[in-house]
């Protein structure tokens, strides 16, 4: 019986990887792609130089639960690989191993383990991760440790420095934090009591900052197989509006209202949420970043603003909607409602190449500022006021707020353009108008002459939020039994 079990495991091990790649989507980057991404960072990398990457770490939850895993986005970008316990290298010049071969590239990844994969998942392994992403120079992570380069040979040696905390799981000698600490070893990594110490700065040839702004150049332009995941993700979003706005009632819980988003997201196979959700009633939306949502019964006099993005195969889309619960929108918020519309359109004018980040705000700022003063909820429209607190705009992508440059609009890129005003209870205006907090957010793609929007799809206008409210929804004959009286009669 031992014997067959164990025949029956080798089986299972071989044949992983095949029932991987059936068990999986179609519609992932191509390996090509981010070979194709690796070749565009060599070119920007400084002479005689190597790039570092390091997976994401495993980060727990609670006891011995873990939260989902979540690659890094660079790493993800170059790569393709979305596990844990691995780093990545990329040299400007082609490197010769003892053998002779040539390389620029090299990866060293979380072994094959029967054991782990029956608890935890399958895994590439060196040999998956040469045939599946096509990294030729592919190996399991308890070889970095025996990696023998000359790395004072570089002159400058990029990577992100170490400010998380990383965990040592100690059965395994070659987890993120061990690799982490071999990579010190080898490169000579000053530790802070040197630093401190040493009168005059460390000279050394780590880079610890240029990455950073590298990464920048690439991700903030948008390929057109990214374009094709981040209108998959905006248009999921969209979807969960426009459901949420005709399904929404009085006395639902503001948990209720996100999990109709979430359903919607996971229903078009969306894996996972680009950000927590944000779902906050009446005063709740007044915090810019409030994801507790535990309100248990949002009243037909409040307003709900709802900010949700669905990451489709790693890309993330960013939309928020305000609607009235009730379907219909009082006096005032209609009037703050159209502010922030106003606001969101006047930057939209100005949204092309070659424009700057700060334009479109200062758009939204002109705008907002005189419609607060106009309506008396202002003295001044050159008051300073915690009505508008942020900036309206922003890269999507890998991240939420994708890494990319700041400064000018260009070609490709995908922003937000998110105008808001949140006057919380007991501000300093009349009452009228308290508690009532309004974003409006939006995903655009820059283009030469101007932009696309691409999640026109969530209406924005009053009469179209109102209109699309009144209709029936799918969702509203689904009720569950009362759960109090189920406990009682069970008791």
């Amino acid at each position: 019986m031992i014997r067959i079990l164990f025949t029956v495991a080798a089986i299972f091990a071989a044949n992983t990887l095949l029932a991987q790649e059936s068990d999986l989507p179609s519609d992932f980057l191509s390996k090509d792609w981010h070979q194709e991404r690796r070749a565009k960072l060599r070119e920007k990398l400084p002479a005689n130089s190597v790039a570092v990457f390091f997976a994401n770490a495993v980060r727990n939850r609670s006891n011995d639960v873990d939260y989902v895993y979540h690659q890094d986005p660079d790493f993800f970008y170059l790569s393709g690989y979305k596990e844990p316990d691995a780093v990545l290298l990329i040299f400007k010049d082609k490197q010769t191993a003892n053998n002779g071969t040539q390389y620029d590239e090299i990866i060293f990844v979380q072994p094959r383990d029967e054991q782990a994969e029956m608890w935890t998942g399958r895994r590439l392994g060196d040999r998956g991760t040469k045939e599946r992403l096509g990294l030729e120079q592919a190996f399991n992570n308890k070889e970095f440790k025996k990696y023998n380069v000359d790395f004072s040979k570089f002159s400058q040696i990029l990577f992100t420095d170490f400010e998380n905390d990383v965990r040592d799981n100690p059965r395994d000698s070659s987890d993120l934090y061990d690799l982490i600490a071999q990579f010190k070893v080898k490169v000579n990594y000053p530790s802070k009591d040197k630093m401190a110490l040493s009168p005059e700065p460390v000279k050394n040839n780590l880079n610890t900052r240029g990455l950073y702004s590298i990464m920048g150049t690439l991700r903030g332009i948008k390929t057109t197989e990214e374009l094709t995941m981040i209108r998959k993700a905006v248009s999921i979003s969209c979807m969960g509006q426009r459901e949420v706005m005709k399904a929404i009632k009085p006395g639902m819980s503001e948990r209720e209202i996100q999990g109709i988003h979430e359903f919607v997201f996971k229903k078009y196979q969306a894996e996972d949420l680009g950000y927590p959700s944000i779902v906050g009633a009446g005063h709740n939306g007044c915090i810019l970043h409030y994801i507790d949502n535990y309100k248990p019964n949002i009243t037909n006099k409040e307003m709900i603003l709802m900010d949700l993005g669905a990451e489709y195969r790693g890309y993330t889309a960013d939309i928020t909607r305000t609607i009235p619960v009730n379907g219909k929108f009082s006096p005032e918020q209609k009037q703050i409602y159209e502010l922030v519309l106003a606001a969101q359109e006047e930057a939209m004018k100005v949204t092309k190449a070659g424009a700057t980040f700060q334009e479109l705000t200062f758009a939204t700022q002109r705008v907002i500022n005189k419609g607060l003063k106009d309506l008396g909820i202002i003295k001044s429209e050159n008051e300073n006021h915690r009505y508008y607190p942020h900036g309206c705009c922003h890269h999507i992508g890998l991240d939420v707020h994708d890494n990319g440059q700041y400064d000018r609009l260009r070609e490709n890129m995908v922003i937000t353009i998110e105008p808001g005003i949140y006057i919380p209870e007991n501000a300093d205006c009349d009452k009228r108008w308290w508690s009532i907090a309004v974003r409006i957010e939006d995903d655009y793609l820059i283009t030469k002459d101007g932009y696309e929007h691409l999640s026109v799809s969530a209406p924005r206008k009053v009469e179209e939020v109102e209109a699309l409210m009144k209709q029936p929804s799918a969702l509203d004959d689904f009720t569950l039994p009362e759960l109090e009286k189920i406990i009682k009669k069970e008791n």
